[in-house]
């Protein structure tokens, strides 16, 4: 059985802490035809601190980007491609409206346009997104001017609740080593507590920089801080 990709409408529940979509044929829009590639973009933010006056020190890791996906459906009213169940074709004009009321249109509660879940087989796993960008190509007409066919590319770019970007950012932050640079007031204990949420754990970060002397930082000095398992 052929799965076609949707996008369906979704609410945040009162506090915002979990992301419900939508029912009914209304909140659903589903393709006639399914894409013929999907891009799905990861990127990362990477930082460089300039008091170094090196352009070739090490840049020092940010924070993830929001995953992007990208990727065009086809329109059409021609009738070539059946509808699911059956009927005439549905104008194009009306399925760029259903599509733009999903994921473009501004909701008037919500005070944004809405957050949307993509589905489509394995392609996507529980993948809320808000749109980012909508461009229609109009590829084929009627002799009035009407269109009988368009190309629609989407950019989503994903969402995440607060409470889902804390979590995944502690887990991703936990994998990673960190370069940090010290400045003026800086301390072992204090950067310890910012990085692992104990202090106590600068004996392990003394080590892994062949610190001599921790006590006293020297402003500038760029200190390794890897991912430690918790005691």
């Amino acid at each position: 059985m052929l799965e076609k990709l949707t996008i369906r409408s979704c609410k945040l529940t009162q506090g915002g802490q979990q992301v419900v979509p939508q029912s009914g044929p209304g909140a659903e829009f589903a393709t006639l035809i399914n894409p013929a590639e999907v891009k799905h973009g990861h990127a990362i933010r990477y930082s460089q601190d300039e008091s170094i006056g090196d352009v070739d020190s090490e840049q020092v890791f940010g924070r993830y980007s929001p995953e992007t996906v990208t990727f065009s459906l086809v329109l059409d009213g021609t009738g070539a491609v059946p509808a699911p169940r059956g009927g005439p074709p549905k104008p194009v004009r009306k399925q760029i409206d259903q599509l733009k009321k999903i994921c473009y249109d501004y909701n008037s509660e919500a005070h944004a346009p809405n957050i949307v879940k993509l589905s489509w087989g394995n392609t996507f796993q529980n993948f809320f997104a808000r749109l980012q960008q909508l461009n229609i190509d109009y590829t084929m007409f009627k002799p009035t001017g009407e269109p009988l066919r368009a190309k629609a590319q989407l950019n989503f770019v994903r969402f995440r609740t607060e409470r889902e970007s804390q979590r995944a950012a502690g887990k991703q932050s936990a994998d990673l080593t960190r370069v940090v640079v010290v400045r003026e007031g800086d301390t072992l204990p204090l950067l310890c507590e910012q990085f692992y949420g104990d202090p106590g754990r600068y004996l392990d970060v003394a080590r892994a920089n062949d610190l001599v002397n921790f006590r006293q930082l020297a402003p500038n000095t760029q200190l390794r801080f890897p991912p430690l398992t918790r005691a």
